[in-house]
């Protein structure tokens, strides 16, 4: 990460917290990005910080990757409507032209200045559900509550490690060492999750918090992609009970599910990551139609929001595909 200003209540950084001034821009495909539209769905931030969604198929120029607007993510003319750039590194260049690192979604931007604040996804994540408490919905939950950070803190650190960044270490693993290695620490850790899920609804207790927002962006692409693609394929998350129950739980509460555009994730892995997918060709299934089944975590009891409300429905330009039983379907 190249871009880790901070946008603080006080304004002490220099970027303050205002309505309509910054747009969030994401692929529906990263996992990282993923967490940050979360944050802003789950506290009702919709309104104040805009949506820009890149195609989940970045573009070759001059041997670099980039993440592109295009018609098909609701950008006509290949133009983002609101900052008007085709790609996201024009964002970067416009903050330091003399930027010739990697490009990463997400990135936070300045529109008046087109200006990229940001692409911390780990602040980023924080900051959303702290430092714009005042423009928060009434009834959003608190996601990282004072006393609750140090054992946030600590499980999210093994999430890291060994989930969310492991699946990566494991499906670009340079050996045969590395990779048994990484995977073994993987399903280690997925173990301990499904122990300690058997015994509560939510990873902190009866409610949702900051370490259940940074999981389930990895459970949710688990099957689709990392099982396979990335050989993570010692157990499929549907042979977990609990994750599996887990998973579907937070799928169905509003802010969750409404987030995921599974074939923008199938789309980006597989057509993208030609070194361990040199055809391209992009796997159909599995079928998503089970992220809809019952998943009983209620009998555990707890509220997802505690002494909250859900968000309501988003915003329609922000809206992805609802899941519609009958199977799986071609990417197309």
């Amino acid at each position: 990460m190249a871009f880790t200003d901070r946008i603080t209540a006080d304004g002490a950084s220099g970027w303050p917290v205002e309505a309509g001034r910054y747009r969030l821009v994401i692929s529906r495909a990263c996992p990282w990005a993923h967490r940050v539209v979360l944050v802003r769905r789950l506290t009702g931030l919709d309104e104040a910080i805009s949506l820009a969604v890149t195609d989940p198929v970045q573009e070759q120029v001059a041997g670099d990757a980039h993440w592109v607007f295009t018609a098909r993510t609701g950008s006509p003319g290949g133009l983002d409507p609101v900052l008007g750039v085709h790609t996201l590194r024009e964002a970067y260049l416009a903050r330091d032209p003399g930027y010739d690192g990697g490009v990463s979604v997400p990135g936070l931007v300045d529109v008046p200045s087109g200006h990229l604040v940001s692409n911390d996804h780990d602040q980023l994540t924080l900051d959303l559900g702290s430092e714009w408490a005042a423009l928060h919905r009434e009834g959003a939950p608190e996601l990282y509550p004072p006393a609750l950070r140090d054992e946030i803190d600590a499980l999210n650190a093994e999430i890291y490690r060994d989930v969310a960044n492991g699946v990566y270490r494991a499906g670009f693993s340079p050996s045969q060492q590395t990779y048994e290695r990484t995977v073994a620490a993987l399903f280690a850790r997925l173990d301990a999750l499904e122990d300690r899920l058997t015994r509560q609804r939510f990873l902190l207790g009866g409610s949702i918090t900051d370490a259940d927002v940074r999981l389930f962006p990895t459970l949710v692409r688990f099957d689709a992609v990392y099982h396979g693609h990335f050989k993570c394929n010692v157990r499929k998350l549907v042979e977990y009970p609990a994750l599996w129950a887990y998973a579907r739980d937070l799928f169905q509460t509003p802010g969750f599910g409404d987030t995921v555009h599974l074939d923008h994730v199938r789309q980006h892995y597989y057509a993208v990551h030609r070194a361990i997918n040199p055809t391209g060709v992009v796997a159909v299934g599995p079928d998503p139609a089970g992220w809809l089944t019952a998943h009983h975590r209620e009998e555990l009891g707890g509220r997802p929001f505690g002494d909250g409300t859900p968000p309501g429905p988003p915003p329609a330009i922000d809206r992805v595909p609802e899941i519609v039983p009958g199977g799986a379907r071609p990417c197309g």
